[in-house]
């Protein structure tokens, strides 16, 4: 109803149509929105949508919110050019402001499983595939079905989640609500497609994601880093070194990290031998301050030992 008012109010305005506003706010009463708090998901919630995507293309999508943080149609943007999945590490991609709602240029990090996952999709979605078709032009029968083996032309420039080779047809909005109804489907398969009260918005979106990698990286202790990951402005990062924001990346990263079971148990081991390691030190540390404390005792008691004798000798002396 509010945006309806707007609306109408923009548009007589636009027609010349002068509206005081203080006789606006005494004849109208706009109604208040009304704002729910929403739980971010679990890491266990998503682990299980990940694994109910049956589309490849969906469950690289999805991945690709949960562990960027980005929205939805600004991950529809990004052309297969825009990522360095060969060269740097941890795997950066580029932003495009024009596509985004701050209007500025910015570049994110992959994790090792998302990078991966988009390498897998990319392969499959330029793979040579079986395409029947019917002949027109053949004179002796006519639709006559024909099949021959096909190789879609890779162009960098392509959007990396559309599958039409028809560029003018390539839309991020077509994509979006594309993806949107694949989305819904899945979730109801799995049962996690329960809308809210009074309401006909599903309670996990495709910006329930987004809401996680926030939710995420400030638990971490990196509130101010959570900001510039997930495109907010404002963030002092904006100004830091690359290398600092790939240093930060690579802690959080395993909090980022879904189906790659065995990167989560290497890193997981590696988190055990320096904690073993540092409670080595520890112990090597006490031991060493208990050899320092009964030393200091010793030397303690002689120096007492010496005072009484010097004492003793100054009484007879005396």
């Amino acid at each position: 109803m509010k945006q309806r008012i707007i609306t109408v109010k923009n548009f007589l305005e636009y027609h010349d149509v002068d509206i005081s506003p203080r006789k606006f706010e005494l004849k109208i009463k706009l109604p208040k929105s009304i704002r729910k708090n929403k739980e971010a998901l679990s890491k266990e919630d998503i682990t299980d949508i990940l694994n109910a995507c049956s589309d490849i293309r969906l469950k690289t999508y999805v991945m690709l919110l949960a562990s960027t943080g980005m929205r939805a149609q600004d991950a529809l943007s990004l052309r297969i050019k825009d990522f360095d999945l060969e060269g740097s590490v941890p795997t950066r991609f580029s932003v495009r402001g024009e596509y985004t709602k701050t209007r500025t240029d910015r570049t994110a990090f992959l994790t090792n499983e998302m990078a991966q996952q988009l390498k897998l999709w990319i392969d499959y979605k330029y793979r040579t595939r079986r395409v029947p078709y019917n002949d027109q032009h053949n004179t002796t029968s006519k639709n006559k079905t024909v099949t021959e083996y096909r190789t879609p032309i890779k162009d960098d420039s392509d959007l990396v989640f559309a599958v039409y080779q028809n560029k003018a047809i390539t839309k991020t909005l077509s994509l979006y609500q594309d993806l949107v109804k694949s989305f819904a489907k899945t979730l109801d398969r799995i049962g996690k497609g329960a809308r809210e009260e009074g309401d006909r918005r599903r309670q996990i979106t495709l910006h329930s994601f987004r809401r996680f990698v926030k939710t995420t990286i400030s638990d971490l202790g990196y509130a101010d880093y959570s900001e510039y990951f997930i495109g907010h402005s404002g963030s002092t990062y904006w100004r830091k070194k690359e290398s600092e924001k790939g240093e930060i990346f690579r802690k959080i990263e395993p909090y980022l990290t879904f189906l790659n079971v065995h990167q989560l148990q290497r890193q997981g081991a590696d988190i055990q031998s320096k904690v073993e390691e540092l409670e080595e030190l520890n112990q090597s540390l006490r031991q060493r301050d208990k050899v320092k404390d009964d030393a200091i005792a010793q030397l303690s008691d002689q120096l007492v030992s010496l005072s009484a004798r010097l004492q003793e000798i100054d009484r007879r002396q005396a």
